[in-house]
């Protein structure tokens, strides 16, 4: 205890202090604290009547005498000088040192202040800034109210008025008061208002006798509808008597009321295009065939329940959570994608058939189908050709079944029929969003299916899709429009690809038949021969040097049709690429050539094959008339086979070769070249038979 103890002792006994120290060390404490307090403040007033570029000057000069006193103390010591010399320098140094620290803290005020000074002139502006916003929220808060004082209108302002014209013309002058409403539009407002009143008054007496006279006259039409229901059996038991004298004068009266009465199970937009084909027929075409094909207790059924019933389609969480399971569960989900695929697609039990027979013996067959989801019109395309039409050459037809080849090809041979009307997409906006919610892809997936829904077609039956209207009720007038101006469309297209398909024949044999109407604009001897005609591709015409400006001009398309022609006299060979639109013959076919004779030759370095592509591609009107165009493919050829003779003849008759020459001239030209461009003598003059530069 006793060693243990003593140590705690002790540090106690220093921890005590005498009171009366406590005491001196407190005021000792305060009075320092209060001089200290004087020469902050002292200091700080100070800096008020400083310049602070004089006390930057004084910091400059005392640096500069302590850098030389620490060198003379440097230098006395070296010199090993006295000790009260040296100790007179260190004093100076830290008289020195004190004045720097008396700048220092000088600084440090000035510093507060400038803060402090700008923190208040924050607040003035904030205040400032403040009171800004309450006044714009003032003046905004008062316009609000003007303009509701301003845009109130009052429930007579509603009502529509007649004219003050016509109020004194009709008002009687005891609601008029023509002497004081004049002068006073308040009088006048409210004589109006009291005019309308009485105007309301008698048209309401009128409705209320217009009513009792259509009840009178409901009654006297059901009483005549009874007597022609009971009429109706009748004339039945007439029809039926009527039947043999109908097929004796080929007259079959019974065959079209029925068919008119399927018609009444159409959907609109195929009772609409039936309807007015069948007065198309009448009126215009009796070689058109309409016809109304399909199941028709299925029709009637769809009719007699107002609607299609469509199957309600699982949610995606529901999707989710039995894709986990079996693959016989999987099998089930794929399953019910393919029902919502079918129900998407599904067609109208009822199809409208259209058969257009040409005079030539060609007959094309349209049928038109409903999709009763996606709200549209698809056609099948099928093409019965006469038997002076068929034949076995390649790019025709197939004899054995009447095959179209690509030509006559669904796909291709009503494409275009109206400009840019390609049949691939939907004209129905809404569908991209159907198809897309019930997980299917793009509509042109399934085209093969449920036919080819061109614009012509929707027209046809009276629909016209808007961009912001999808849904449309069908109109009559919009097939009116229409209707004869396609059937002619539909003909032309027919006899063009035909007439097109024979030119093509005549090709691939080497042959170039030109019609007789058209003989007299060429020579009688063309040396140049067709030795090659084939069909082509966008990717082998894309792929030519020499075509690259075509399409990058984008003047062809990759569903134009491309053939490619080979040309030769001699040594000399030329390589035609035609190009083709579905809408040929009123867009003339593109002809890009390039030479091959003792070098490569195109219209990019050789500006004699480019007035050669020009003669054919620019001046193509001169070998159409306005009957009929339909030949151009073939008088182009034979122009293309002029301008090569003329091009080689005049290159041969031009060079400098010695001995005997290849290409001999055949043809009479006055000059092989003229004008500063050179050009060649490509046009020829059928009146006197030689060939002159244009």
């Amino acid at each position: 205890m006793s060693k243990e103890e003593k140590p705690e002792k002790r540090k106690r006994s220093i921890k005590k202090e005498n009171p009366e120290q406590k005491r001196i060390k407190q005021e000792s404490g305060s009075k320092e604290s209060k001089l200290t307090t004087s020469l902050f403040y002292s200091e700080e007033a100070e800096v008020d009547t400083r310049s602070p570029e004089k006390d930057v000057e004084v910091f400059k000069s005392t640096c500069s005498d302590i850098r030389q006193t620490m060198l003379d103390i440097k230098s006395l010591k070296d010199k090993k000088a006295s000790h009260d010399e040296l100790e007179d320098k260190r004093v100076s140094v830290m008289l020195d040192f004190m004045n720097l620290k008396k700048l220092n803290r000088l600084a440090h005020i000035r510093c507060k202040k400038v803060r402090e000074q700008t923190n208040d002139a924050k607040q003035r502006i904030d205040h400032y800034h403040l009171q800004l916003q309450n006044l714009l929220y003032e003046i905004m808060h008062l316009e609000k109210e003007i303009t509701k004082c301003l845009e109130f209108k009052s429930k007579d302002e509603e009502i529509e008025l007649v004219t003050l014209d016509d109020f004194y013309k009709t008002a009687p002058s005891d609601i008029s008061r023509t002497d004081t409403t004049k002068t006073d539009p308040h009088l006048q407002r409210l004589a109006r208002l009291e005019w309308e009143l009485e105007q309301r008054k008698q048209l309401a007496k009128k409705l209320k006798d217009s009513k009792q006279s259509k009840e009178g006259l409901a009654q006297e039409i059901k009483n005549k509808q009874e007597y022609l229901e009971n009429l109706q059996p009748k004339l039945k038991t007439v029809l039926e008597a009527t039947k043999p004298v109908q097929e004796y004068l080929d007259m079959p009266f019974d065959q079209i009321r029925e068919q008119q009465e399927t018609a009444r199970h159409l959907p609109p937009p195929l009772y609409v295009l039936y309807m007015q084909t069948s007065a198309y027929r009448q009126a215009c075409d009796k070689d058109l065939q309409v016809s109304i094909i399909g199941d028709l207790d299925a029709a009637k059924a769809i009719k007699s329940s107002g609607k299609v019933v469509e199957e309600d389609s699982d949610s995606d969480q529901e999707e989710q959570e039995h894709s986990k399971k079996s693959k016989r569960r999987r099998k089930t989900v794929d399953s019910r994608v393919q029902e919502r695929k079918q129900q998407a697609l599904k067609k109208h039990p009822l199809a409208v058939k259209l058969d257009i027979n040409c005079k030539d013996g060609n007959s094309l067959h349209l049928t038109f189908n409903f999709l009763i989801t996606l709200e549209i019109i698809t056609v099948n395309i099928s093409l019965t050709l006469a038997e002076s039409n068929i034949s076995s050459i390649s790019g025709s037809v197939s004899e054995s079944n009447v095959t179209l080849s690509d030509l006559l090809a669904p796909e291709s041979v009503l494409t275009d029929l109206y400009p840019g009307d390609h049949g691939k997409t939907s004209p129905n906006p809404a569908n991209k969003y159907e198809l897309r919610k019930l997980g299917l892809k793009d509509f042109t997936s399934y085209i093969t299916e449920v036919g080819w829904p061109y614009l012509w077609a929707q027209w046809l039956g009276g629909l016209q899709f808007l961009e912001n209207n999808a849904v449309n009720t069908p109109e009559e007038d919009v097939s009116f429009a229409h209707m004869q101006q396609t059937i002619r469309r539909l003909k032309q297209r027919v006899r063009s690809r035909l007439c097109l398909m024979k030119q093509t024949a005549a090709f691939e044999t080497g042959n170039v038949v030109v019609d007789p109407e058209y003989q007299g604009l060429f020579p009688s001897k063309i040396v140049s021969r067709l030795t090659s005609w084939k069909r082509s591709t966008y990717e082998d015409f894309a792929v030519l040097p020499h075509t690259q400006a075509l399409v990058d001009d984008e003047v062809v398309e990759q569903s134009d049709i491309f053939f490619t022609a080979v040309i030769e006299r001699g040594s000399a060979k030329m390589t035609a690429q035609i190009v083709m639109t579905h809408d040929y013959p009123k867009v003339a076919p593109v002809f890009v050539v390039s030479v091959l004779w003792q070098h490569e030759r195109t219209a990019a370095n050789d500006k004699h094959v480019k007035e050669m592509e020009e003669e054919v591609n620019v001046h193509h009107e001169e070998l159409m008339n306005s009957k009929s165009c339909d030949t151009v493919l073939s008088n182009q050829m034979q122009r293309l086979l002029m301008c090569f003779d003329i091009y080689l003849e005049t290159e041969a008759a031009g060079s400098e070769e010695e001995g005997p020459m290849e290409i001999s001239k055949e043809k009479i030209y006055n000059r092989m070249l003229r004008g500063p461009s050179r050009s060649k003598p490509y046009r020829y003059c059928p009146d006197i038979g030689i060939f002159t530069h244009r």
